[in-house]
C-alpha cells in the first residue's frame, strides 16, 4: 500500500530535499509551507510531481491542519517546520512558542482522531545537549541543557510527543539535528554559519569569527550534512525509534578550521575577522550518535571535505 506523508517546511533547506526522497521512494507526499523561510523555488525538481500536493499555510492555523488530515488521511507525519533560531527565540519567545509548541500541538491533537501511524519530530541536538567534558561526548542520556526559548520548546515538544504517542498509539522519532549545511541552506532564518560565509566569501565580503581568548579558532561545533540527516529521516521512517536520537557526525571541529576548508574548496581568499564572544555563545558543541546507529541503522557518510564541495 502507497503511504502518505504528511510534510511540514516542505518548503524549506531540509524539507524540500526530504520530499525528494519521500518521492523517490514512492511515497505520496502532502507538503505544508507559509514561506516565512522556505522557498517556492526549492520544490521546483518535485511541485509538478503526480504523487505531490502543495498546500501554501501555517501550521500554527489549527483548522487548516485538520482539514488537512481529514482530507489526505497521512498514515505519517514529518513536521519539519519550526521558528529555528536560537537569538529570534530570546527577542520573541511568544512567536517562537506559538510555531514550536502550539503548532506541534495542532498536528499531535489531529492524530486523535485519524489513522496516523508514526510522527517524525526534527528536534535540536546543538541546543539542548550540555557542552562536553573532557573526552565525554554527550549522548541522549545526559540532561538537557535549557538556555533559550528554542531549547525549551524544543525540548517540550520531545514530550508532548511521547505523551500523544502513548495516548493515541503512534509511534515516532525524534531526531535531535546537531548543525546541518548542504545546498539551499539560507544565511538568514535557518541560523547556520556556513551558508553566511559562503555569501560573504562570493562577494569577497570578510566573515568575522567571534572567539574566546583562549579558542581563537572559535566556538566548536558538530556538523551534519542534509544527505545524512534525509538518510536518518528514511531510516526513522521505515523504523521508528520511539525516543530521542542525535543526529550528528560526532565530529567536533573548530569554526575557523570549517572557514579555512570553505575557502579552499571555493577557490577563495578572503579574510577571517575575529572579535570577541557573542553573549550565549556555546563554545564546544558535540553530540554522539551512537544511539543512531544502534536503534536506526544510521551513519553519518558525507565527509566535511565531501560536504563542502556540495555547496559550488
Amino acid at each position: 500500500m502507497q503511504k502518505t506523508v504528511l510534510l511540514t517546511g516542505v518548503a524549506g533547506f531540509i524539507g524540500s530535499h526530504l520530499a525528494e526522497a519521500y518521492l523517490a521512494e514512492g511515497y505520496s507526499v502532502v507538503g505544508l509551507d507559509n514561506f516565512s523561510c522556505g522557498k517556492r523555488e526549492n520544490m521546483l525538481g518535485f511541485e509538478k510531481h503526480p504523487q505531490f500536493i502543495f498546500h501554501n499555510g501555517d501550521v500554527c492555523d489549527r483548522a487548516l491542519v485538520n482539514e488537512l488530515m481529514a482530507k489526505h488521511t497521512p498514515q505519517i507525519i514529518n513536521h519539519q517546520a519550526a521558528q529555528k533560531s536560537v537569538p529570534a527565540s530570546v527577542e520573541d519567545p511568544h512567536f517562537d512558542a506559538q510555531v514550536n509548541s502550539l503548532g506541534l500541538l495542532n498536528l499531535l491533537m489531529a492524530c486523535k482522531d485519524y489513522t496516523v501511524e508514526q510522527f517524525i519530530f526534527a528536534s535540536t541536538g546543538g541546543a539542548l545537549a550540555a557542552e562536553p567534558q573532557g573526552d565525554a561526548i554527550p549522548d541522549e542520556t545526559w540532561a538537557p541543557q535549557l538556555l533559550s526559548p528554542y531549547a525549551v520548546t524544543k525540548y517540550a515538544g520531545e514530550r508532548y510527543l511521547s505523551i500523544y504517542s502513548a495516548l493515541f498509539g503512534f509511534a515516532y522519532t525524534a531526531l535531535r539535528y546537531s548543525n546541518v549545511y548542504g545546498p539551499r541552506q539560507v544565511p538568514a532564518g535557518e541560523c547556520g554559519v556556513i551558508p553566511i560565509f559562503v555569501e560573504n566569501a562570493v562577494a569577497g565580503k570578510p566573515s568575522v569569527l567571534f572567539a574566546y581568548p583562549d579558542m581563537p579558532d572559535g566556538c566548536t561545533r558538530d556538523y551534519v550534512h542534509v544527505r545524512d540527516v534525509v538518510a536518518a529521516n528514511m531510516l526513522a521512517t521505515k523504523n521508528p525509534a520511539n525516543c530521542e536520537v542525535h543526529i550528528s557526525s560526532g565530529v567536533e571541529l573548530p569554526i575557523a578550521y570549517i572557514y579555512e576548508r570553505l575557502m579552499a574548496v571555493l577557490g577563495k581568499d578572503v579574510p577571517l575577522l575575529r572579535e570577541g564572544p557573542r553573549l550565549g555563545d556555546i563554545r564546544r558543541s558535540v553530540i554522539s550518535n551512537a544511539r543512531a546507529k544502534a536503534l536506526l541503522g544510521w551513519e553519518s557518510t558525507v565527509g566535511l571535505e565531501e560536504g563542502l564541495l556540495t555547496l559550488k
